[in-house]
């Protein structure tokens, strides 16, 4: 990290097959060692998965799952005078997105048995439909922040 000024954010470059910046970072976000193509493979196997099984837009309902899978609320660590305290902090846009996008791909890889294409839309239709683990991570998280709400005035 520059001591000067701000890092400028890296512009992350829209799919070719949906134009959505949303799904060039969870592809971005599914792979590993370097193959994307791999991660795209499994991605839109598991968006035809999603529209044969459900019938309706495959996009509609990853954008939905995500947005059902964002946290408002997260706690974080403060110190003060040797007592540490979680602190119930909002969480930001770019975080919240970012975590969201973890959150469904780490639930999915966690599902037993199946090819990682079938376990990922089960993950994203069970976020579409309020439901899963990945919505059960939100709730903790929200939770543990709503437990904590007496040392917000901890807040920095």
């Amino acid at each position: 990290m520059s001591r000067r000024q701000r890092m400028e954010r890296r512009k992350i470059v829209p799919d070719a097959k949906y134009d959505s910046r949303l799904v060039a970072k969870f592809v971005n976000s599914l792979m590993l060692r370097g193959k994307k193509s791999v991660a795209e493979r499994v991605f839109y196997s598991a968006l035809t998965t999603i529209a044969d099984k459900t019938k309706q837009d495959p996009m509609e309902i990853f954008r939905k799952a995500v947005d059902n899978v964002k946290p408002m609320l997260e706690v974080k660590s403060r110190r003060v005078g040797g007592a540490t305290y979680q602190v119930p902090v909002e969480v930001r846009a770019s975080r919240r997105e970012a975590l969201s996008i973890r959150w469904i791909i780490t639930n999915a890889k966690k599902r037993v048995g199946k090819s990682m294409q079938e376990k990922l839309s089960e993950e994203l239709v069970d976020a579409y439909n309020k439901r899963g683990a990945s919505i059960r991570k939100r709730e903790e998280t929200h939770k543990m922040a709503e437990a904590n709400k007496a040392f917000a005035h901890y807040r920095w």
